[in-house]
C-alpha cells in the first residue's frame, strides 16, 4: 500500500490484484493463538478477493463471523489461506494504473521507475 500511495497519480492503488502462475502448498503447524491476534489487523474483503484472484479451492463466508475465536472451523480455513499458499511465480497488479509487480521465487519486486515517483 505504501508503494501505491507513491505512484503519479494513483489514488486507489488497494487491494493489488494478484496473478499467480506457481502456488506451493506448504505445511506449517496451526497456531490458534497466532490466527485469532492476525484477524483484526486483516483487511478481510481484500483477502478474499486475493483467494477468488488466485482460484483457491477455499471457502470463505462473505462477512467474517461475529463469534471469530470460537469458530475453529473459520479459523482453520484462514490458517490455510494466510500461511500455508505460496505465490513463487506471477505479478501484483495496480487495479488503477494496470502497473505490474513481478513476482520470482516468492519475492514481489515493487521498486518503481524514476518516471514513477512523484
Amino acid at each position: 500500500m505504501l508503494t501505491s500511495n507513491i505512484l503519479k497519480g494513483v489514488t486507489r492503488g488497494f487491494p493489488l490484484k494478484i496473478k499467480a502462475d506457481k502456488v506451493e502448498n506448504v505445511s506449517v503447524d496451526y497456531n490458534r493463538d497466532f490466527i485469532t491476534r492476525i484477524i483484526p489487523r486483516i483487511e478481510y474483503d481484500a483477502l478474499r478477493a486475493a483467494v477468488n484472484d488466485l482460484g483457491l479451492n477455499e471457502s470463505l463466508p462473505e462477512t467474517m463471523p461475529e463469534a471469530v475465536q470460537q469458530d475453529d472451523e473459520f479459523l482453520k480455513t484462514m490458517h490455510k489461506v494466510l500461511l500455508e499458499y505460496e505465490i513463487e511465480e506471477g505479478e501484483l497488479i495496480c487495479p488503477e494504473t494496470g502497473r505490474k509487480f513481478p513476482i520470482s521465487k516468492g519475492i514481489p519486486n515493487m521498486l518503481l521507475q524514476e518516471t514513477e515517483v512523484s
